[in-house]
């Protein structure tokens, strides 16, 4: 039948995209380098305030000396990315409360944007995995991921103090 064929083509021809996304594409790629250099830069100065705030148990970023595996890292890379793993002390729901609190950041499970997102990975992406699976992974109720956008560092910074200092006064 009709998706049948449509599989057959897809063999053939492989994933192509029409001509707008084409297009699309092209001028996103003219400032990539731009974002993705805006982006590591944001990461790191998130990752290091992240680092030392009462609330957060451990940070998940190899950019930082207190990362298990930074000296590979700074021998492999030049820059560390932007997305940050955050352990909360807490459960569940203190890190609900952090989630709900944050105003700038957007709570969605995507990593490729230009603005703020943070989630909650088990709540998410990883609802459906096993407890178990999840233990191994490290992937915990507390655990929180943020992808770091290309807003102004002190303003990503602001929304999370803000957002973790409340908890704290709690």
């Amino acid at each position: 039948g009709y998706v049948q064929e449509c599989v057959n083509i897809f063999r053939k021809l492989g994933g192509n995209l029409n001509a707008f996304d084409a297009w699309l594409l092209l001028r996103g790629l003219k400032t990539f380098g731009l974002r993705m250099e805006k982006h590591n830069q944001n990461g790191q100065v998130v990752a290091e305030f992240l680092n030392k705030q009462p609330l957060i148990e451990k940070v998940c970023y190899p950019g930082i000396p207190e990362h298990e595996q930074y000296a590979l890292a700074k021998s492999q890379m030049t820059d560390f990315g932007g997305v940050i793993g955050i352990y909360l002390k807490g459960d569940k729901k203190t890190v609900n409360k952090v989630l709900n609190r944050v105003k700038l950041l957007t709570r969605a499970v995507s990593l490729g944007s230009v603005e703020s997102l943070i989630t909650q990975p088990v709540a998410a992406v990883h609802f459906n995995v096993p407890l178990e699976f999840r233990e191994l992974a490290g992937i915990s109720d507390n655990l929180v991921r943020i992808s770091v956008g290309i807003e102004e560092p002190e303003d990503i910074i602001a929304d999370l103090k803000q957002a973790l200092d409340q908890e704290v006064n709690d």
